[in-house]
């Protein structure tokens, strides 16, 4: 809203509307009314430039209130921003006397009065109190309900999408074009994208502390720091849309399942929308799913879920190898209880959601490892076929990670992966040592030997020699149990 005595261009006769008397007598307290917290970026203290905190606040609340009486070039770049960025409640206000301007006539808007000589008395406070505080509560059964993408513009940003981008690109597209939280869980779909999430979006610090820091303690006592953060965060309407995905994301780090899909259910309907809570929603579902007698159930619903992904955006790296997942794990299984026919059904299936998320972005290794890593294992013409297709691609990918500099574990395992389904021993030996001399945690070993067993047995059936893969697992076993520093 404008800030201080403005001239009412309307009224060019009367005196200047005192804006600050109408926010501290009625916005104000109907906002406060409604359980919720104001702010207005000129009382907020702040070093360095205004814009960085006006922008941060229209991107991440939750709700908006733009006083549109006069055409005020700051309230409408600031509508336009909030419109352009973020898909959630904003409620237009203005005397109603005023005419709107014609960009902004459709938008569904409260009028309030203010008196002839643009005086703003105590009847005209408290009306504007009452009503704003009711439009206020109905925005927000809106937004739980999920009905409250208001922005055409939006809309139409979101409907064009960025491809997967590899972790530095990424944080640097990110960062050099102020992308928002909303962007971010909605565009940046990549296999990086929880890791990125941490590094560009920016909420109270103090909460970020928290959370990293029960992310560091033992299980159990992580689980009770987690939950208190949690409690304490409520109601999550009010609560920053950052920290709500960092303590989702913290619940994942520590492998709670379960608290990650209850945050879900509790999160405002804004956040469940977006793309990567629900594909992290479908990742808990699938891990819990072994742990439940209704497996099936949880597996039907991670699979719903990203499919509906898939057909709202299109194919991703992301999704594919979410799905991809689901499908091995479902191949796994009916693989340990004899069910042959099941096991080849959901191997095919597994290796088309693999093959379909790296085809949607060649630059991200993960779903392609795992696709050529099951054509192999399937061991068809066709298979081995597209296999060989596949491999020289992801070799390409991971090879321009690791020049990015800083190679991880994953990186080097990749490419131990690669070179094994290439059948090319030396390249395999070298990445075996450069993966072990990254490992950090005993379970990353130990499930690329996983892996390579697979694809051992397989080729082992079909009679071909592969003796040399077996001293590579055994040596991976062996690191797998090696106490970590």
């Amino acid at each position: 809203m404008p800030f201080g005595e403005k001239s009412d261009p309307s009224r060019p006769d009367q005196p200047a509307i005192d804006f600050d008397t109408i926010y501290l007598k009625a916005v104000k307290p109907a906002i406060e009314d409604a359980g919720m917290v104001p702010v207005r970026p000129d009382q907020e203290e702040t070093t360095g430039t205004i814009q960085k905190p006006i922008f941060e606040q229209l991107l991440l609340c939750n709700y908006a209130i733009a006083d549109l009486t006069i055409p005020n070039p700051n309230v409408f770049y600031a509508l336009g921003v909030r419109h352009a960025s973020r898909p959630n409640a904003t409620l237009p206000i203005f005397a109603n006397h005023a005419a709107l301007l014609f960009d902004v006539a459709l938008l569904r808007a409260l009028p309030y009065q203010v008196q002839p000589n643009n005086t703003f008395g105590p009847n005209e406070s408290s009306a504007l109190r009452t009503e704003l505080r009711k439009r206020l509560e109905q925005l927000h059964e809106l937004t739980r309900s999920g009905d409250a993408e208001n922005s055409s513009v939006f809309q139409l940003v979101t409907a064009c999408r960025q491809g997967n981008l590899p972790r530095d690109v990424a944080l640097r597209k990110i960062q050099e074009t102020d992308t928002s939280l909303y962007e971010l869980l909605d565009r940046y779909s990549g296999h990086d994208k929880t890791d990125v999430f941490r590094e560009v979006v920016s909420y109270a610090s103090k909460r970020k502390q928290e959370l990293a820091a029960a992310r560091r303690l033992k299980k159990a006592e992580a689980i009770v720091a987690l939950n208190s953060i949690r409690e304490n965060m409520r109601p999550f309407e009010a609560a920053d849309a950052g920290a709500i995905i960092d303590l989702y994301l913290s619940y994942r780090a520590m492998s709670l399942w379960d608290e990650m899909i209850s945050l879900y259910e509790d999160m405002p309907e804004v956040l469940k929308r977006t793309v990567l809570v629900r594909e992290q929603l479908a990742f808990a579902l699938n891990r819990r799913a072994p742990r439940e007698p209704k497996r099936m159930e949880y597996r039907e619903r991670a699979v719903s879920i990203l499919k509906e992904i898939i057909a709202q955006n299109g194919p991703s790296a992301e999704t594919g190898g979410l799905l991809g997942r689901i499908y091995k794990d479902r191949w796994q299984e009916a693989l340990s209880a004899g069910q042959k026919a099941e096991a080849h059904s959901h191997l095919k299936q597994a290796i088309d959601a693999y093959v379909a998320g790296f085809q949607a972005d060649f630059r991200d290794a993960y779903p392609g490892i795992n696709a050529s890593t099951l054509l192999d294992i399937e061991g068809s013409p066709t298979s081995l076929a597209l296999k060989d297709r596949i491999i020289p691609v992801v070799r390409f990918a991971v090879d321009q990670r690791i020049k990015q500099g800083h190679p991880d574990y994953w990186d080097y395992a990749t490419l131990l992966e690669a070179e094994v389904l290439a059948n090319n021993e030396t390249g395999a030996t070298e990445a075996l040592g450069e993966s072990l001399s990254r490992v950090r945690e005993s379970w990353e070993p130990e499930t690329t030997a996983k892996n390579l067993n697979y694809i051992y047995a397989a080729r082992s059936e079909r009679g071909v020699e592969t003796l040399w893969l077996k001293g590579i697992i055994d040596r991976l076993g062996k690191a797998s149990s090696e106490p970590r520093k």
